[in-house]
C-alpha cells in the first residue's frame, strides 16, 4: 500500500543578501576604512576657508608634522599593546622617564650623545619587556599593573631631577643631537620621516609577518590562541617591550626638542596618545587596531587642534577635545568591532551552494515521499 506525498512544505531557504544590500555593506565597509581620511580632508577645507591668511600655508604643514611628531610617535608605542587586549598606561611615565635620562647621561654625566640615545632605547625596551612580565606572569590587569609601574617611574624621574629640572650648560646640548629633531628632510621637518618609518614597520609586523597575526589572535580570543598552540604570554611580553622600545625612541625626540630635562612633561601626551590610538582602530582597518590608522587618527587630532588653535580657542578647550575625542574614539572602536563581528557571523551562515531541494531524495529506488 502506498501512501500519499507528504503535503509538508518545503523548508524555505536561507536569506540571500541582494545587491542593494551588497552595496550597502560595500559603502559602510567604505566608509569605515577612509572616513578618517575624508574627515581630514574636510576639517582642513573649513580650516582653510575660514582662516585663508594663517592655516593652508607650508608653515602650518611644517608646524603640524614637526609638533604632532612625538605624539604620533606615542599612540604607536600605545597601539602595540593594545592589538593584545592589553592597555599600557605607563606610556607618559616612561616618556618623562626616558628624556629625562638622555639628559642626565649627556648633561651631568658626560655620555657621548649617541651612546646617551642607544642606552635609553634598550632601557625601555626592558621596561616595557618588564611591564608585561608583571602582567603576563603575575597575573595583574594591565591597566593596575602599568599604572602602578608609571607610577615608579614618575618616582624614579623625580628621584633623579630632584625635583627641578636638568638644563644644559653655556655650551648647550651637541648639534648633530640636536639635529635629530630640528632638521630637514626633502624640505618637510624630518620627525615626519621617523613616524613614517616606524609606521611602515609595524605595519610590516603586524599585517604581513606570522608575529602580528599571532597577536591579533590574543587579542580577538585568547583562550583560543591558547588552543592552537600559540605561547600567548611570551608574545604579550614581546608587544609590551616593542612598545617601551618605542617609548624610549620617543624620550629622545622629546629630549632633542625640549633641549632640558622636566620631570613632568610625559604625562601630558598620554592622552593625546590612547585618543590617536584608540581612534585608529576606526580606520583602515575597521575594528582593530592598526598602525596607519594610527597615523591618520593623529593627523586628524593634529589638523583639529591647529586649526581650533588659530581661531583663538582657549586653553581648556585642548584636554576637552581630547577628552571628548577619546569618548568618542573608544565608542568608535566598540562599535567597529560589533560589525567585524557580526560580519563575520553573517558570512558563516550564508549559503554557498544552492539551496537544499525541498523534498528528501529518492531512497532503494522509489519515488520522493513514498512510504514502503
Amino acid at each position: 500500500m502506498t501512501a500519499s506525498p507528504s503535503p509538508s512544505s518545503p523548508p524555505s531557504p536561507r536569506h540571500r543578501p541582494g545587491p542593494l544590500s551588497r552595496l550597502e555593506r560595500q559603502g559602510g565597509h567604505l566608509i569605515g576604512t577612509y572616513g578618517l581620511l575624508a574627515l581630514t580632508a574636510l576639517l582642513f577645507l573649513i580650516f582653510s576657508l575660514t582662516l585663508p591668511r594663517t592655516f593652508p600655508t607650508a608653515d602650518t604643514i611644517d608646524s603640524i608634522l614637526s609638533t604632532q611628531s612625538i605624539p604620533a610617535v606615542l599612540a604607536l608605542a600605545a597601539m602595540v599593546p593594545i592589538v593584545t587586549g592589553a592597555f599600557d598606561l605607563s606610556i607618559g611615565y616612561g616618556l618623562g622617564l626616558a628624556h629625562v635620562m638622555v639628559m642626565q647621561l649627556v648633561v651631568n654625566n658626560g655620555w657621548p650623545w649617541p651612546l646617551a640615545c642607544l642606552a635609553v632605547i634598550i632601557g625601555g625596551a626592558m621596561v616595557g619587556a618588564l611591564n608585561g612580565v608583571i602582567v603576563e606572569f603575575g597575573r595583574i590587569d594591565s591597566f593596575i599593573a602599568t599604572l602602578g609601574t608609571g607610577s615608579m617611574m614618575y618616582a624614579a624621574t623625580g628621584w633623579i631631577t630632584d625635583g627641578g629640572r636638568i638644563v644644559p650648560g653655556p655650551q648647550g646640548l651637541p648639534a648633530a643631537f640636536t639635529d635629530i629633531y630640528d632638521s630637514t628632510f626633502l624640505g618637510l621637518p624630518v620627525p615626519a620621516f621617523y613616524v613614517l618609518a616606524l609606521a611602515v614597520a609595524l605595519w610590516l609586523v603586524l599585517e604581513r609577518l606570522p608575529l602580528g597575526r599571532y597577536l591579533y589572535v590574543i587579542g580577538s580570543n585568547r583562550r583560543a590562541a591558547d588552543l592552537i598552540g600559540i605561547p600567548t604570554r611570551k608574545y604579550s611580553v614581546y608587544a609590551f617591550a616593542a612598545s617601551g622600545l618605542i617609548v624610549g625612541f620617543a624620550g629622545v625626540l622629546l629630549a632633542a626638542q625640549q633641549q632640558i630635562g622636566n620631570p613632568s612633561v610625559g604625562l601630558d601626551y598620554l592622552l593625546p596618545a590612547f585618543a590617536g590610538a584608540l581612534l585608529g582602530s576606526t580606520a583602515i582597518k575597521p575594528g582593530r587596531p592598526n598602525a596607519m590608522g594610527t597615523v591618520v587618527a593623529v593627523t586628524v587630532l593634529a589638523v583639529g587642534l591647529t586649526g581650533i588653535g588659530q581661531m583663538g580657542a582657549d586653553f581648556w578647550t585642548i584636554p576637552l577635545f581630547y577628552g571628548g575625542t577619546l569618548l568618542l574614539a573608544v565608542g568608535l572602536a566598540g562599535y567597529s568591532a560589533r560589525r567585524l563581528r557580526t560580519g563575520a557571523v553573517a558570512a558563516r551562515d550564508s549559503p554557498v551552494g544552492p539551496p537544499p531541494p525541498p523534498y528528501p531524495p529518492k531512497r532503494d529506488g522509489g519515488a520522493a515521499g513514498t512510504a514502503p
